[in-house]
């Protein structure tokens, strides 16, 4: 696992280089870059935009050591423009697409909100992944435990899971297994790893209790 919190010991899917330590890992924890038009560097969180790619670890400081130590245009080979701001523009994307990908489980009813209907779904065994905002009270979430086998995002702020279930906060939330879940899980690690992440927000609720 790098500093930031992306996980470097996934062995699926393709594997590409990081321009800045030099390790090669899958896709999924890394962030592409490209050179667009304009010679200007763009972050491509879809990873679906034209033009060859540029792979930065999905870590903050890799990710700050990039954009100022000339490392896009030495990669690329050519003189570009880091546009002022390109990290926090990227923590934004992720975030936003993190809240896209739960809002779709929303509408699909895979994933469900608030502390009575999660604490329910947390007794099936088809739930996977329990998310708590980042500023929820402590001893609230405390009360709630990770799925066995399962995946604890606590990075996210009670505005962006609101924004993912059309209320205006929300502390609690999981999401079954299967459909989106994984790229939940997988966006996620990637918003951490830019995300200056507090370190009661990074942890499981069981981990809290015995901290």
């Amino acid at each position: 696992m790098t500093r930031g919190g992306a996980r470097t010991d996934q062995t699926d899917g393709p594997e590409r280089k990081c321009i800045v330590t030099g390790e090669v890992q899958p896709k999924n924890g890394l962030i592409r870059f490209v050179v667009g038009p304009d010679a200007r560097i763009v972050p491509d969180v879809m990873g679906k935009l034209p033009g060859r790619g540029i792979w930065v670890a999905a870590d903050r400081a890799a990710l700050d050591k990039a954009a100022t130590k000339g490392l896009f245009a030495r990669a690329a080979k050519a003189p570009v423009t880091v546009p002022e701001g390109l990290v926090a523009d990227l923590e934004a994307q992720l975030a936003r697409r993190v809240i896209d990908l739960i809002s779709l489980m929303r509408k699909s009813g895979e994933a469900v909100a608030g502390y009575e209907k999660v604490k329910d779904w947390l007794m099936r065994e088809d739930t996977r992944v329990l998310i708590q905002a980042e500023d929820g009270s402590e001893r609230g979430k405390s009360k709630l435990s990770t799925p066995y086998g399962g995946t604890y995002i606590g990075w996210l702020t009670a505005d962006e899971l609101g924004l993912a279930f059309g209320r205006q906060t929300v502390i609690h939330a999981a999401l079954r297994a299967g459909g989106l879940a994984q790229r939940v899980v997988d966006e996620a690690r990637r918003l951490r790893g830019v995300r200056e992440v507090p370190a009661q927000a990074a942890r499981g609720p069981q981990d809290r209790r015995k901290g």
